[in-house]
């Protein structure tokens, strides 16, 4: 076999608890070669398989164990809701709510007794030996019993060796309905059929409301899932051809017109519109696009037609890639749902302990024997495994969802524990506080140079003609200064002449002769250092602009025309508009913010004053193993480290981290060793993050809280007989739907 391990995911069907979980866990691991986890929100089990293994086997083993299972499509969602429990709700209610009524009502009770028993005497027809009101009960419970509670029957003598809270509902009814045709046959005592069909209904009512309440809680992760595109037009030989997406190559041009989604990644060859990345970004703000602007899958298109040319397909997309993550995530477990996993593998064989002791306490007790199985019945009833399995499950499923709706996506559930706890974050620079990209932040022009050269120069020397001559230099050269200064020149309205004698010396800068017209020029562009070299001596005008632009710590260039300089470009990457203010929350949080970049200490000096960051938790010149040192060094004196980046240098450092967050414009590798992503540009995410990780840990807590305390106290009230087994079954129920609407409120 091979070692290699692949993911897979399976839908399930038939899980009603956390014990079932449990259930379904054990049968796929005992397959050599398997490693799984299932989620009960999503009713999903996540698999690491050799990657010989065949699916067929993992299917069977689940249903060996009393379930279904199928492979969970591309775009299938993993939030379940059958029509089987709308019908068998809806056939519960029938027969149950008049069952249940007829018991309740006393009058109604007596006077159908009287009738039933006049027409019996007026057919001649012997009286039955105990109430035929009771009689009537029984043939109204049976189909709820026998048929709508069949699958529970049928999950519970499955589970025999592991039970399961459907093996409490089904002793429970059961229990309930042959007394109840016993005690109304012999007459020894009262029929409790109507708390048969009553938990039966209520127990489907529950689970259908909690599974409604489970797809508003994935109806993100749903709403994404849907994003998908199903065709695409792609343009071949000039004519639109529709095609399944899954046909889709790289290389692929394709059409994207007005109102319609982009089919998966790409870059724009043709036309001009307004994106709109909202529902995977966050960001509301439409973002312009042109010729080679690169765009995302299930993006918005809203002004024109475009044509893209695929760069990514498939499960390589950023939409199929965030999905992947969210779904993962769910299928790692976080440390408090193992605990919770842990006590619901013996909390069914607890309960049916309690009730067993419960019915031989009260039967020994001088209590007649109908009401000694009352009580132990509603200590079967009342007991609630399902919501410890779902106090923690259906809050990540709703935190992921609203997460990922906000550009933020969590790897692992554990993230939730640990964020709570941060007290130190770690910034990387370029990529996260900046815009990771070159731009010119100031360009000073100096007329009063340009009258050194006098004569024929004199109609030339303009800004236009200056910027023109700097972009047929710089669009020549592939440095990152020089793309930066060309975007710059294009966006002035400069015109890109002719140039000849054209040359680049790394590390100082380029320079050729312009064909401006009436003059030829002989253009140099690079350092002040090199320039200087060939140049009179540069005015203080000039000299002023190199200065401020050090200082500021960017990246100067001076560009001369014949030997002499006439401006100064200062180009830098630029911070990112919510950089300051995510600093200053990020403070108000209780946490200290550091900067660790391998830029010169000039730049990183300028950016920590700027945006806020003590000089003292600042940290030039690192390599990826100083950032990694860095990390541990902060760990090892007793801090939980945040740290942010979006290179592969940050990768290492990502990884030390208590807690790593990667920019979703970063690296692969940034991205694959962090825990969280954030696929919005902004820094706004990194606080939302926190606090959506800290508000879905309360509410797990409360869900837990609640869930203990309820069988706690539950428990102890059904054993001494101050509950009725009708009044249990709602409670269970309930019990169920408060943790799934609790986990809501993190929407």
């Amino acid at each position: 076999m091979s070692s290699v391990l692949e993911p897979t995911t399976l839908l399930i069907e038939g899980m009603t608890c956390s014990s079932c979980v449990n259930t379904v866990e054990n049968s796929l691991n005992s397959i050599d070669g398997v490693s799984a986890t299932v989620n009960f929100a999503t009713q999903t089990a996540h698999i690491l398989a050799v990657a010989d293994l065949d699916v067929q086997a993992l299917i069977r083993a689940v249903e060996k164990a009393g379930y279904k299972a199928e492979l969970l499509g591309d775009n299938q969602s993993v939030t379940l809701h059958s029509k089987k429990s709308a019908r068998a709700l809806i056939f519960a209610l029938i027969f149950a709510v008049p069952a249940v009524t007829i018991s309740m009502v006393m009058d109604w009770h007596h006077h159908i007794d009287m009738w039933m028993i006049a027409q019996l005497d007026s057919l001649a027809i012997a009286r039955p030996l105990y109430s035929p009101t009771a009689w009537l009960v029984i043939a109204l419970s049976t189909p709820v019993v026998l048929f709508v509670a069949w699958p529970i029957h049928r999950a519970a003598l499955h589970n025999l060796r592991h039970p399961t809270m459907d093996n409490l509902i089904s002793l429970g009814s059961v229990a309930a309905f042959t007394w109840s045709i016993y005690a109304n046959a012999t007459g020894v005592g009262d029929v409790y059929t109507e708390v048969a069909a009553g938990v039966i209904l209520l127990v489907i009512l529950g689970r259908f409301l909690e599974t409604r309440a489970k797809a508003r809680a994935g109806a993100a992760l749903t709403s994404l899932l849907a994003l998908a595109s199903k065709e695409v037009t792609i343009v071949r030989n000039g004519f639109p051809l529709i095609v399944p997406i899954e046909q889709v190559q790289i290389g692929d041009e394709f059409e994207v017109l007005p109102g319609a989604r982009i089919a998966t990644d790409g870059i724009v060859v043709k036309g001009q519109s307004a994106i709109d990345n909202s529902m995977l970004t966050g960001e509301s703000k439409p973002i312009d696009v042109g010729p080679g602007s690169y765009v995302i899958g299930a993006s918005l298109n809203h002004n024109s037609r475009l044509i893209v040319r695929a760069t990514r397909v498939g499960s390589d997309t950023e939409l199929a890639r965030i999905t992947a993550m969210v779904i993962s995530a769910q299928g790692t477990k976080a440390p408090i749902q193992r605990l919770a996993d842990r006590i619901s593998a013996v909390f069914v064989p607890i309960v049916l302990l309690i009730s067993i002791a419960t019915f031989l306490g009260w039967f020994y007790s001088d209590h007649s024997l109908t009401r000694s199985i009352s009580v132990a019945i509603t200590v079967l009833v009342i007991a609630c495994p399902c919501a410890l399995g779902l106090a923690t499950p259906v809050a990540l499923l709703v935190a992921s969802g609203r997460g990922a709706g906000r550009g933020i996506v969590l790897r692992e559930p554990r993230v939730l524990e640990i964020a709570r706890s941060i007290d130190t974050v770690v910034f990387d620079k370029t990529g996260t506080l900046t815009q990771g990209v070159m731009n010119v932040q100031e360009c000073r022009i100096s007329r009063a140079a340009g009258t050194v050269l006098g004569g024929s120069f004199a109609s030339l020397i303009n800004e236009t003609m200056i910027l023109s001559s700097a972009l047929t230099i710089e669009s020549q050269n592939s440095h990152p200064v020089a793309v930066a200064i060309t975007r710059y020149a294009l966006a002035q309205g400069a015109k890109n002449y002719s140039c000849t004698e054209f040359a680049v010396t790394p590390g100082s800068g380029a320079a050729g002769r312009v064909n401006l017209g009436a003059q030829s020029p002989v253009v140099l562009i690079g350092s002040p250092a090199a320039v200087a070299h060939s140049c009179t001596d540069f005015n203080s005008e000039l000299k002023s602009a190199i200065a401020d632009g050090h200082a500021a710590g960017l990246t100067v260039s001076v560009l001369a025309w014949d030997g002499v300089a006439l401006a100064v470009f200062a180009v830098g990457d630029q911070l990112k508009s919510d950089a300051a203010q995510t600093i200053n929350q990020v403070r108000a949080m209780g946490i200290t913010p550091w900067l660790v970049t391998g830029d010169s200490a000039e730049v990183a000096a300028s950016v920590a004053s700027t945006v806020g960051i003590d000089e003292a938790h600042v940290r030039s010149g690192a390599l990826p193993e100083s950032k990694l040192k860095i990390v541990e060094q902060l760990k090892s004196e007793g801090h939980t480290v945040l740290m942010i980046g979006d290179g592969i240098n940050d990768a290492a450092a990502l990884t030390a981290a208590d807690l790593s967050m990667a920019m979703g414009t970063g690296t692969d590798t940034a991205i694959n060793s962090a825990d969280i992503t954030l696929i919005n540009t902004g820094l706004g995410s990194v606080i939302s993050a926190l606090k959506l990780s800290k508000k879905t840990l309360r509410i797990i807590h409360l869900n837990m809280g609640w869930a203990l305390i309820y069988n706690v106290i539950g428990l102890p009230i059904a054993a001494a007989g101050l509950l009725r087994p009708i009044y249990a079954a709602a409670a269970m129920a309930l019990s169920s739907l408060f943790v799934v609407t609790n986990s809501l409120r993190i929407k």
